[in-house]
């Protein structure tokens, strides 16, 4: 399907109703309601720098109800209920009452906040009431950063919308759902993973569930900008090209934007039938971003009564041969990989505390570079790193075996893509869209994420596209020849020698086959240790072992001669239900430079001085 009729499907579809709900899907003993399939009905949109709109927050204390046998949406028979808790009702023969049930905190998982609530995966419903005036022509939506796994909305007892996909925002038009004075909302939230979605069951991360990123009311004009895209062409110093769309525009419609270089600059378009305006400017004095001078730009969008402003870099990215090149030079991406693990708390990582301190780490190591995995972070990370000088590598959670002969689930992944760059394609920063992460190589899987990278590069073509890659071993050779490499523009190749396989004393003397002559990022190495545990270099689990692995590592990436970046595995400590040994793990995958308490370990002092000194890699 062409990306921009699966876009349109996906983003300008109708609003459900509940006697729209049909039957659900999967054994007949799983009854979770994370497989409740919802007809589309009237309008819901997908709308972008939120951050910068007119907002009223409903972040706070959320009445909750948990729910594992899904008892608010289906009675005993499995029948779908017409009384379910999204009414909200208080009746004497109701047994449920919001105003009498916990609160949690939103934004946040409910897997921290809550001890009986560690381990739960299952459906959990949010209620919380608020008072709203509305306003003569302008439309009001219902917006969630973000949710995990599935959610459903309802606003006063009506069904606005629902959405798949925990990492990537959403939101619902309410302006027909709400009233003047008292108003409440009520979500169910569903973390119950499932076989056929994205990511599929197993993970090496923990499941957190529920309302997990900010959760508000936009307010719009009737006419208003949900999409744009603003890019230095690549070749050029001054020429941006771009497009504005505009919901609500009729043919002939005006659109400006505004760009405050030294010369400010400023453009008129006129919008089509499809109320899209193609826009090109060349504005004076124009500086590029880079990591170097993370210069940002106000920009300002307007078309009637609605106005919308930005901050944002420009630059350009592409591959000559085996080079990088940022802004027409070569570049060397020292980076690290990052969880979207809270530092100190644990728990999802959701504030600008959180980013600040992730991408200071970064910083501090003298990187240039974080691979944001396995699925896109809030959007806190790519702003900071916009404003940090921070190149991103963003992913979807395509990871391990996923159901790649299921078309259901390539359109998840297909949805999960298109929402991360819609969300992040007018960041400086992200420079590679990532399609997946450690697949299996057959050639089910490579036709389903060749389709997925022909998406990407279609639907931004001003990026670079990328895969962590699985890398065969003969003896003490990789090789790197995956044939997703064809449809890759930077290969992304994850090993683990010195830990996984063979000795440290081996990794210097391990031997690259590389059969793409593309651009190579080693997307993932490392070795677990636990903070303050101490022993000979030979000793696993110990600081010094991991140190010593990083310090054969950087010598045997240095003989790669195509490589041209790295993001070792990884930068703080993370909670994991795979990673279960007593004393040393305590559910945490223990391969951080940093402890998940802020503490580093030898390792990080390894990685810093190579980087700062240069002292790995070459961009030509």
């Amino acid at each position: 399907m062409h990306i921009a009729n699966h876009a349109q499907k996906l983003f300008h579809s109708t609003l459900f109703s509940v006697a729209a709900l049909t039957t659900l899907i999967g054994p007949a003993q799983h009854r979770a309601i994370a497989q409740t399939k919802l007809d589309e009905g009237t309008y819901k949109t997908l709308l972008v720098n939120v951050d910068h709109r007119k907002q009223i927050s409903l972040d706070g204390d959320w009445h909750t109800i948990i729910d594992p046998y899904g008892s608010g949406l289906y009675t005993f028979h499995n029948e779908l209920r017409k009384d379910g808790y999204f009414l909200n009702e208080h009746k004497d023969n109701t047994e449920y009452d919001f105003s009498k049930s916990p609160t949690l905190k939103v934004p946040g998982d409910w897997n921290t906040q809550r001890e009986l609530l560690h381990f739960y995966e299952g459906p959990l419903w949010y209620q919380r009431d608020f008072t709203y005036q509305k306003k003569a022509n302008q439309r009001t939506f219902f917006h969630v950063g973000a949710a995990n796994y599935r959610s459903f909305v309802w606003v006063n007892g009506k069904f606005a919308c629902q959405h798949e996909g925990g990492f990537t925002p959403y939101d619902c038009d309410a302006t027909d759902l709400l009233h003047d004075g008292d108003n409440f909302v009520v979500i169910a939230v569903d973390a119950t993973r499932l076989a056929e979605g994205v990511p599929t069951l197993q993970t090496d991360w923990f499941n957190y569930g529920g309302l997990t990123r900010d959760v508000a009311l936009v307010e719009v004009p009737t006419r208003f900008i949900d999409d744009y895209d603003l890019h230095l062409v690549r070749g050029t110093t001054n020429q941006i090209d771009g497009y504005v769309h505009v919901i609500g525009a009729s043919a002939g419609d005006k659109v400006s934007v505004s760009i405050a270089t030294p010369t400010p600059t400023t453009v008129e378009a006129t919008v089509d039938a499809n109320g899209r305006a193609a826009i090109q400017l060349y504005p004076g004095g124009l500086e590029l971003w880079s990591p170097d001078h993370p210069r940002l730009y106000k920009v300002q969008l307007k078309t009637g009564e609605d106005t919308l402003d930005d901050e944002m870099g420009f630059r350009t990215v592409e591959v000559r041969g085996t080079q990088i090149l940022l802004n027409g030079k070569p570049i060397f991406l020292h980076g690290v990989s990052i969880h979207a693990e809270a530092p100190i708390r644990t728990g999802r990582a959701y504030t600008q505390e959180d980013a600040d301190t992730l991408l200071g780490w970064v910083k501090e190591l003298g990187g240039n570079y974080a691979r944001l995995a396995h699925y896109p972070h809030d959007q806190r990370m790519t702003r900071t790193a916009d404003r940090l000088g921070v190149l991103i590598w963003s992913e979807i959670p395509v990871y391990w075996a996923c159901h790649f002969g299921d078309p259901n689930t390539l359109a998840l992944a297909q949805s999960q893509l298109h929402e991360m760059i819609r969300r992040d394609r007018n960041k400086a920063s992200v420079i590679l869209w990532s399609v997946a992460n450690e697949t299996p190589n057959n050639p089910e899987r490579t036709k389903f994420l060749t389709t997925l990278a022909n998406d990407a590069r279609e639907y931004d073509p001003t990026r670079l596209i990328t895969a962590a890659l699985l890398v065969r071993t003969n003896g003490m050779t990789k090789i790197v020849d995956d044939p997703l490499g064809k449809a890759l523009d930077v290969i992304g190749a994850n090993e683990y020698v010195g830990w996984y396989e063979h000795e440290p004393s081996d990794i210097a003397q391990t031997k690259w086959q590389i059969d793409y002559q593309k651009p190579l990022i080693i997307s993932e190495f490392g070795a677990d240790a636990k903070f303050g545990l101490h022993g000979p270099a030979d000793k696993r689990w110990t600081e010094e072992f991991q140190a010593n692995v990083f310090t054969q590592q950087l010598i045997m990436l240095n003989n790669i001669p195509q490589l041209r970046g790295m993001s070792p595995w990884i930068l703080m400590d993370f909670r994991s239900p795979r990673r279960v040994l007593p004393e040393i793990q305590d559910g945490f995958n223990r391969k951080g430079l940093v402890s998940e308490k802020g503490e580093k370990k030898q390792a990080f002092s390894v990685l810093q001085k190579a980087y700062k000194n240069n002292g790995v890699g070459k961009a030509e």
